[in-house]
């Protein structure tokens, strides 16, 4: 038997009656927090450069996977083969230049090309589409949700003079490196708590109001 098929029958083993208490009673909110918890684990692990601890913690996040995919099965609604028959068609869908006859050279390209079929697979499938910027996950951290509001910005070209100090951005590149930027970041944090300041909200706040600002902008004005 294949380790993951090995694993599966563990987890239904434990969810089925006689198994573990604790697992029985879990649903798909209450696994939420393992979820981000075991993922930040496997964060840690990567910025290390820990492979050891990796692989443990890779571990974990599967097995949050393969128990979601139980849960949903026991009521009828996928199990862990639809996963990952679904996804491993949207990879192969979304690189022709491998699986088909469309070449790419560049990264650039490649992600040119996933955007314009994502967009093609949301049409089809009757899903709205996107407004001024893509729906971003509502609980990414803050810091993530700032990059991927300005990774919008640029990627559309977005107008954002007068919302956006892009001549304060331009200069701060030049002078960041790793080191610099995580001892600014985290001067900037230990200054928000020495102010009794809540540094993560008021970045979500912030990005949240540059969202606004700069879509506001892209509306084409009234006719007088």
């Amino acid at each position: 038997m294949a380790a993951i098929d090995e694993l599966r029958k563990t987890i239904a083993r434990l969810r089925a009656p006689g198994g573990c208490p604790w697992d029985i009673e879990q649903t798909h909110q209450s696994l939420t927090r393992c979820l981000v918890d075991e993922c930040s684990e496997l964060l840690e692990a990567i910025d290390r450069g820990d492979l050891p601890h990796m692989r443990e913690e890779l571990g974990d996040v599967l097995i949050q996977v393969i128990f979601h995919a139980q849960i949903a099965e026991e009521s009828g609604h996928f199990d862990f083969d639809s996963v990952a028959r679904e996804v491993n068609e949207k990879l192969v869908r979304r690189h022709p230049h491998v699986f088909g006859d469309r070449p790419l050279e560049t990264s650039e390209q490649v992600l040119a090309q996933w955007d314009k079929i994502k967009a093609g697979e949301k049409s089809r499938n009757g899903t709205p589409a996107e407004g001024t910027f893509k729906k971003l996950p509502p609980r990414l951290p803050a810091l993530m949700f700032a990059e991927a509001v300005w990774k919008q910005i640029e990627k559309k070209g977005l107008r954002a003079e007068g919302v956006v100090d892009t001549a304060q951005v331009r200069a701060l590149g030049g002078q960041l490196d790793d080191e610099v930027l995580g001892r600014m970041l985290f001067e900037v944090a230990a200054a928000a708590r020495a102010r009794g300041l809540d540094p993560e909200g008021a970045l979500r706040r912030h990005s949240e109001r540059v969202m606004a600002e700069v879509e506001a902008r892209q509306r084409p004005a009234a006719a007088g």
